[in-house]
Parts: structure tokens; C-alpha cells; sequence
């Protein structure tokens, strides 16, 4: 169960990945075959049931490319569910508390007081056909990837603690969600929130720790020169540059 964008990661790499909001195995491959280190498997904001994401897993690991979910919640019990459909690592919204974070990293890992269940026969642990279960929970816990959303004003004000939760590969910059919570929907360059970003991302880095955020093509190179090594953009929105790329030469 190795993750190549996990260690991409801790070698100081910056992991491009985009995100689906829809079941299609064949747009993991696309993806896999385009170039992406990674894809985020969004059930929070999209159509993905369970059993599309451990097919969307099975793509990406055939195709080569690091699957992440993004659960419905950061309940544990929706943490579990996608770790035991097959992906590498998740993407938890709404960490507002150190106690939520711990609380997130404990539904990831297996172990003692570890909110997880470890069961025999998931597709994780190769339906049971794969390693003795004490190896296997060894390697997924070195192996799995837990990133951490930072998305309301109240996980600003808070980032310093959070930052002291063990076992958080990633701590990710929520825009959109961080400009609602702040006075101002779908506007992260409002400056209050502008500042508040460019804070949060100096506290993580001062920290040692991994900043995330997502980006376009136009804002890619800002994204990675301020720290972020964990960007993605939406599939939608690659499918849109790629159109206005190939209609505007005709259509103006």
C-alpha cells in the first residue's frame, strides 16, 4: 500500500491533483495518463456514492495516480468508510478544534483508542488475501495520507493548537468556505480575508508543517510560490481552460 504523493510530499515535491465531483472511474485514468500526482474523490459536495469510490480507487491504482476522498463529513464513521473503500488518504472538511483534528486523525489510523474499526476482508487489506492484519495496519497507517480542512474563521483563530495534532500530513486552506465564515461568500480576496489566509499559511510553514490550497491555472504558480504543496484544481474548471484554449481561436 505504498502512496507515491505522500512521499512526493515529505521530499519537499508539490502534488498537482484535481477533483471530481462525479462518479467516473475513466476521469481518474484520464487524469492518471495526463500527468496528475493525484485525484480528490469529493463526496461532500458531489455525487459520489460508496461503491463509486472504491471502483474511482481501483482506477486510480491501476492507472498509477493517488486516490483521496473528501468524506461527507468529518464524522468518523464517514472517515472509515471511504479509508475501507480504498483510497490512500483523506481530505476532512470542517476542522475547526485541535479536538476535532485529533479526532480525524484517530478515524484514519489504526491503533489503540483509535476511533477505526480494523476489519478483515476489505479491499485495503486485499479482501483478506493480502498481509497478516498487525502488517497490514502498520502499513496503512505509515502510508495513509490525512489532510485537514482549515475553512472557517473560528479554525483560523485556532491554528496554533491545531497545529500541534500529531499524524496530519497536510493542513489545507478552505477559500471558499473561510470567505462565508468571514462576512464575505465566494470572495477570498476580500482583504480581511486575503490576510487571514496569508497568516494561516505563515503559521503552517513556520511550523514545519505542509500547507494545502486549491488553485487555477492562472493562480497555480502563486499558490506554490507561497508554500502549498498539496494544490488541486477542480475537473470542471481544467475542462473549461482546455475549451476556451481550443474555441477562441475560431470563435474569438
Amino acid at each position: 500500500m505504498n502512496n507515491p504523493m505522500k512521499d512526493k510530499i515529505a521530499r519537499g515535491g508539490v502534488a498537482l491533483g484535481a477533483s471530481i465531483m462525479f462518479p467516473s472511474p475513466q476521469i481518474v485514468e484520464m487524469l492518471a495518463y495526463a500527468g496528475f500526482d493525484w485525484v480528490l474523490i469529493d463526496c461532500e459536495h458531489g455525487s459520489i456514492g460508496l461503491a463509486d469510490v472504491e471502483v474511482m480507487a481501483m482506477a486510480a491504482d491501476a492507472s498509477g495516480i493517488t486516490a483521496i476522498a473528501r468524506p461527507r463529513s468529518n464524522d468518523a464513521a464517514d472517515i472509515q468508510s471511504v479509508m475501507d473503500r480504498g483510497v490512500k488518504g483523506v481530505q476532512i472538511p470542517h476542522i475547526n478544534t485541535a479536538a476535532d483534528a485529533a479526532r480525524a486523525v484517530a478515524a484514519v489510523k489504526f491503533g489503540p483508542g483509535a476511533a477505526r474499526g480494523l476489519a478483515a476482508g476489505t479491499r485495503p487489506d486485499r479482501w483478506g488475501l493480502g498481509a497478516k492484519m498487525p502488517d497490514f495496519a502498520a502499513q496503512a497507517n505509515a502510508q495513509s495520507l490525512v489532510c485537514v480542512q482549515i475553512e472557517h474563521e473560528e479554525a483560523v483563530r485556532n491554528i496554533d493548537s491545531i497545529l500541534q495534532v500529531a499524524g496530519i500530513d497536510v493542513f489545507f486552506i478552505g477559500p471558499s468556505d473561510l470567505s462565508q465564515s468571514m462576512g464575505f461568500p465566494g470572495n477570498p480576496k476580500a482583504p480581511l480575508v486575503a490576510k487571514a489566509i496569508d497568516e494561516t499559511l505563515a503559521k503552517i510553514r513556520t511550523a514545519g508543517k505542509v500547507p494545502g490550497m486549491p488553485a487555477t491555472a492562472e493562480t497555480v504558480a502563486e499558490v506554490a510560490g507561497k508554500g502549498c504543496r498539496y494544490i488541486y484544481n477542480h475537473v470542471p474548471r481544467i475542462l473549461g481552460s482546455g475549451a476556451v484554449a481550443f474555441l477562441k481561436p475560431v470563435r474569438g
